[in-house]
């Protein structure tokens, strides 16, 4: 009888014990224990921070390429210019190269260096004297 009064005293109790983690029950497939989940949870944050990194440096690294590549064009530019004094070479108005400029502009041809020649029709080689 004393047990019963005990067991009935303490019941109340039993509303603040944790519940069940129905997410993660042993019994179930599956299962994982809670420290090879935080484990688990920290290697991927990990992960994820190494991936962000890399990105970063990637991106930097590329950054780099870019006006390295781009100053050595300039360079050559400017000793093609030096080196041939009587050719003008026009300047690159479209950005640089490895932009892939594309020049939109409103109606301006580009000007090579070769002379231009009239347009040739069908078999026109052909009846040259």
């Amino acid at each position: 009888m004393k047990k019963l009064i005990l067991v009935a005293a303490l019941l109340p109790f039993t509303v603040f014990a944790q519940p069940i983690n129905t997410l993660n029950n042993p019994n179930q497939p599956g299962y994982q224990n809670p420290s090879q989940q935080r484990m688990q949870n920290e290697m991927q944050v990990q992960q994820q921070q190494q991936t962000r990194m890399l990105n970063q440096q990637m991106q930097t690294q590329t950054r780099t390429q870019q006006q390295h590549l781009q100053t050595q064009m300039n360079n050559n530019t400017q000793r093609v210019q030096q080196s041939q004094p009587g050719v003008q070479v026009l300047p690159n108005t479209n950005g640089s190269m490895l932009s892939g400029g594309s020049s939109s502009g409103g109606g301006m041809q580009q000007q090579h260096m070769l002379p231009q020649q009239q347009p040739q029709q069908n078999g026109g080689m052909l009846n040259n004297p």
